[in-house]
């Protein structure tokens, strides 16, 4: 009896899927990369999306035991914080995203509002670890190269990807984050599709294209193997590298990055609030006036 349940949930917004996974029998759940709603003319945040899940959970009867995050967002902010002051569970995420922090710590001068150790989250996963949900086991798998932190969820014949991998009409990843890098992304690519071709791959987020005007997020490794645009017939590391570097340098940044990630590295938390009660989300300002 097939003891995994995994339910989607599609964000417009950001084009990204919000996974619930639960043990059938025991009926506790994860969440993986949920998304709080934002509206950055306004610097208005709301919990529609969220909700959704909230709903989902307790629809269904399920206990929420961990809010699982493949990385730190640069398109959409968590909603990690928000649905576990709702409903509990704890926070996880990949251990190096240590190194993130220190990272964006420096580009938004942000001094001693950011302990870079970790803390804002209730677990540091390393790689190979195992998290038990009822009578499911989920391993972690180090995948970087999108960002140093990234991680891959492996429960049963099922692997959650976030940004590593898109659908094979849509390719892989952009590498040009800080500390990110296309050839560490082709060797964690390769260590997904290392997996049994029959392992089922679910993407963090979908695109449409002018061949398909329906979102998926389903794939396996065959499919990847055998049909994605960046990776299929072999392609070399050396070639993949050229390829996704070429292809990078003509991406616009993100249009949530600044405030994303500044919020993604407190594991949904807002900064701290000012003498006025109100929390602020800083914008670096590079100038190429003469």
């Amino acid at each position: 009896m097939n003891k995994l349940n995994i339910q989607s949930f599609f964000d417009n917004a950001t084009n990204t899927i919000t996974y619930v996974i639960s043990d059938l029998a025991s009926k506790q759940a994860a969440v993986i990369d949920p998304v709080l709603d934002f509206d950055p003319n306004a610097g208005t945040l709301s919990a529609q999306s969220a909700d959704t899940i909230i709903t989902f959970l307790d629809d269904h009867n399920l206990s929420l035991e961990w809010i699982l995050e493949t990385h730190a967002h640069a398109d959409h902010i968590t909603a990690s914080h928000y649905l576990k002051e709702k409903r509990g569970g704890q926070i996880g995420i990949g251990e190096h995203i240590k190194k993130v922090q220190s990272t964006f710590k420096k580009t938004f001068n942000l001094n001693g509002d950011l302990p870079c150790d970790g803390s804002q989250f209730d677990h540091l996963f390393e790689d190979g670890e195992m998290i038990k949900l009822g009578h499911l086991s989920i391993e972690v798998i180090h995948t970087p190269g999108h960002t140093p932190a990234c991680v891959s969820y492996k429960v049963e014949d099922a692997i959650f990807v976030g940004d590593t991998l898109f659908m094979p009409d849509y390719g892989t990843a952009r590498a040009d984050f800080p500390s990110g890098s296309a050839r560490t992304l082709y060797q964690s690519i390769q260590r997904i599709l290392s997996l049994p071709d029959s392992t089922r791959i679910f993407v963090g987020h979908d695109y449409l294209n002018e061949k398909r005007d329906v979102y998926q997020w389903e794939t396996s490794v065959l499919q990847e193997k055998c049909h994605n645009i960046h990776l299929r017939n072999g392609t070399s590391e050396q070639d993949f590298v050229e390829l996704r570097n070429t292809r990078d340098a003509s991406l616009p940044v993100p249009r949530l990055l600044l405030p994303a990630i500044q919020i993604n590295i407190r594991a949904g938390h807002l900064p701290t609030e000012e003498s006025n009660g109100v929390s602020y989300l800083k914008i670096p300002i590079s100038t190429e006036l003469n």
